[in-house]
């Protein structure tokens, strides 16, 4: 059976994807391998604690919430108990996410669960880690989100939109860095270009800061 190494698990609002807003638990896996300069989950880079598997899918039954969310840190950092994770979640019907940076491989993740590859920019401090042969694996259900700092980030998204055609692979999501790029600033520069994406904010910052757990 096996452990994954766990951060926390808690029960708040979506704060990002298309289903923002949607009471969801979250399952929040230990470690990653990335130092993005505007991380907001440096807590969950060490620590934690191991739970079987059948634990954490225990822990997330008390919820009772039929939307969970994998993420981290990086959750496909422990690769093999987080895709067993995965599935045991989908097997028992809920509607699950993962949240991955784009430096992790996802052929392996099941299917059914729903994929936010988060692409890392220039400002960032981590675009080398992309991993590119993830673009082809995306499902019409799959996001794919860019987190912008500056302009420069802005134009390099612009670019990678056209040159990987993702608006034809899956959703698009452009959210500014909080506290590092006005909100109104990224969504003047979508509008001017007319950008095919989804423009959004981090809901759980506004309304939490960063508070862990929620």
């Amino acid at each position: 059976m096996p452990r994954l190494r766990i951060t926390e698990i808690f029960h708040s609002l979506q704060g990002e994807s298309r289903t923002i807003g949607l009471p969801t638990v979250f399952v929040r896996l230990t470690g990653c391998p990335l130092r993005c300069q505007y991380c907001d989950t440096a807590y969950a880079f060490t620590g934690g604690e191991y739970f079987e598997l059948e634990q954490v899918l225990e822990k997330v039954k008390a919820f009772n919430t039929p939307y969970i969310t994998v993420t981290g840190g990086e959750p496909l950092a422990q690769k093999g108990p987080c895709e067993s994770l995965l599935k045991a979640l989908c097997d028992l019907d809920y509607k699950v996410s993962i949240e991955t940076s784009g430096a992790m491989d996802i052929s392996s993740v099941d299917p059914r669960v729903n994929v936010v590859l988060d692409l890392k920019t220039p400002d960032s401090g981590e675009m080398d880690k992309n991993l590119w042969s993830n673009i082809p694996l995306l499902k019409p259900t799959d996001e794919v989100k860019f987190v912008i700092c500056s302009r420069r980030d802005y134009d390099w998204a612009k670019f990678k939109l056209s040159e990987l055609t993702l608006n034809d692979k899956c959703d698009v999501l452009l959210s500014p860095s909080f506290e590092q790029l006005a909100p109104s600033q990224l969504a003047d520069w979508i509008v001017a270009d007319n950008l095919p994406v989804r423009f959004q904010v981090q809901l759980h910052k506004i309304l939490w800061n960063d508070e862990p757990g929620r």
